[in-house]
């Protein structure tokens, strides 16, 4: 069963309802008790970086997050919050995977939210099981993931090449939005509730 991570910063009803179309049960992560509930957490995310980041420290919930051991899933900007640092807002994030999240430059020449579908080269993972190398995905993000081949699990190009999904241990991480990428996204969000560690 997934647990959602509700604190104030989610695209919860897209997500909830996704996860209703698969019928995957799902239920929200208020306090750290409700943690040991669900054997899969997902922390999703909307907006601005930094004032998701104090959101979060809000809850309480950070030091029992990043002692989790079951698999975890952020996404787009709950993707950011498991990096060590935005440059939106200068935030210092929870510092789980030891990347940088960094803004899209003017000298890129892009249209500047990314936003849209993109396509995404998946490496052999099995968040991406069953999806194949041309997939495109659904972003909407100013800022991203610098790529580092260590923890990148996917790329993406957008004026530059950043990291669309990461991994370390239980931790992963996707910049796009599953929940509004059609049949793959929905794959997505079926391979990680299938993950055991």
């Amino acid at each position: 069963m997934i647990g959602i991570v509700n604190y104030g910063a989610g695209n919860i009803f897209s997500l909830t309802a996704a996860l209703e179309r698969l019928g995957l049960e799902y239920g929200m992560v208020n306090t750290e008790g409700d943690l040991e509930k669900y054997s899969h957490i997902i922390i999703p995310g909307v907006g601005h970086a930094g004032a998701a980041m104090k959101k979060l420290n809000q809850t309480g919930l950070v030091q029992a997050i990043k002692a989790l051991t079951k698999p975890v899933l952020g996404i787009c900007v709950g993707m950011q919050l498991i990096t060590e640092h935005s440059e939106e807002g200068d935030a210092a994030l929870l510092d789980i995977v030891p990347v940088k999240t960094k803004k899209f430059g003017k000298s890129l020449n892009i249209k500047i939210p990314h936003m849209g579908w993109n396509q995404v080269t998946p490496e052999n993972n099995l968040l991406f099981e069953g999806i194949g190398d041309n997939a495109q995905f659904y972003f909407v993000h100013s800022y991203f993931i610098e790529y580092n081949p260590i923890f990148d699990i996917a790329s993406a190009d957008y004026g530059l090449k950043f990291s669309a999904a990461v991994q370390k241990d239980n931790f992963y991480g996707v910049q796009f939005h599953p929940e509004k990428s059609g049949k793959a996204g929905e794959q997505i969000l079926k391979n990680f509730s299938n993950l055991s560690l």
